[in-house]
């Protein structure tokens, strides 16, 4: 029996090196932290032992990178018997991945690929998360990808996709807002129509970052502040849901801490300013 995703509204940071003795020694105006799953799952990796104590602070996320569930020869076994050994351990607050492949036989692409959005890739995706939250024992939660081509042919949206895979495997939604962006703008769909077509009730948490202009594309870089127009997305996204965790991804470029405390109170003043409207309507 899968365990129920939890609702929850607090506001968070993902953890990285440069802040941890902030978060060791200091109360840091978090709600709770995000990992980097497969930094804590590898021989060698960062130390578990700091997890841990973490944890003892503040709730933990798990977010992971390579589970690669649109891979059409399924998923890595070994990989999830680490994973639910890190989950067992840690009791996070969600376990979430990505909804794209980068693993074949033994290539792995050490990137986040994009998939076709039709029917024969919804069944392997589906049939993947299966296998995940049977193994783990919990629903998780995946991520609408930021993108850089498109497949023709395509028989749904990407909103329409996520919603029917939600609807077939009981998982929930990690909606990254600056994806939202990024993927609307590289391929000149309507962003607005994307939040609306977004199953609200299956969302438990939302991703804020930075992107940067290449040559052609927008690049979901993880380097920068939020821009406006993706805190004006985040502002339309939190009218439309109810309780949900927002937290600020910043994977380079890491500013000292209180620079993203301060981007944090940013998301606080908009889920206010939107509660407030709706008590005066």
């Amino acid at each position: 029996m899968l365990t129920s995703i939890p609702t929850f509204a607090g506001f968070g940071l993902g953890l990285r090196r440069e802040h941890y003795r902030d978060f060791l020694e200091t109360d840091v105006a978090v709600d709770f932290v995000e990992v980097i799953s497969e930094n804590f799952m590898v021989d060698g990796g960062q130390p578990r032992h700091i997890l841990r104590q973490v944890r003892e602070r503040h709730p933990v996320a798990l977010h992971g990178v390579s589970m690669s569930i649109g891979s059409a020869d399924g998923l890595n076994r070994s990989y999830l018997r680490r994973l639910r050994a890190l989950v067992d351990e840690i009791d996070p607050l969600f376990v979430s991945d990505h909804l794209s492949w980068s693993r074949i036989d033994r290539f792995n692409s050490h990137d986040l690929l994009p998939l076709p959005y039709i029917e024969e890739a919804l069944a392997i995706v589906c049939n993947n998360i299966a296998m995940a939250q049977d193994t783990l024992g919990r629903s998780m939660l995946f991520e609408n990808p930021s993108s850089y081509i498109a497949f023709p042919g395509q028989s749904m949206t990407e909103w329409e996709f996520l919603g029917e895979m939600s609807h077939r495997t009981g998982c929930g939604l990690l909606l990254d807002v600056n994806n939202v962006y990024v993927s609307s703008r590289n391929h000149g769909l309507d962003a607005h129509a994307y939040l609306r077509g977004i199953p609200a009730e299956r969302v438990r948490q939302i991703h804020l970052a930075g992107h940067t202009q290449g040559p052609e594309l927008l690049i979901d870089t993880h380097d920068q502040t939020v821009s406006d127009d993706v805190w004006s997305l985040y502002a339309e996204a939190t009218s439309m849901l109810g309780p949900v965790a927002t937290m600020i991804e910043r994977d380079d470029a890491i500013p000292p801490l209180a620079n993203l405390l301060d981007e944090l109170d940013i998301a606080r003043d908009i889920q206010r300013n939107n509660r407030g409207m709706l008590e005066a309507a």
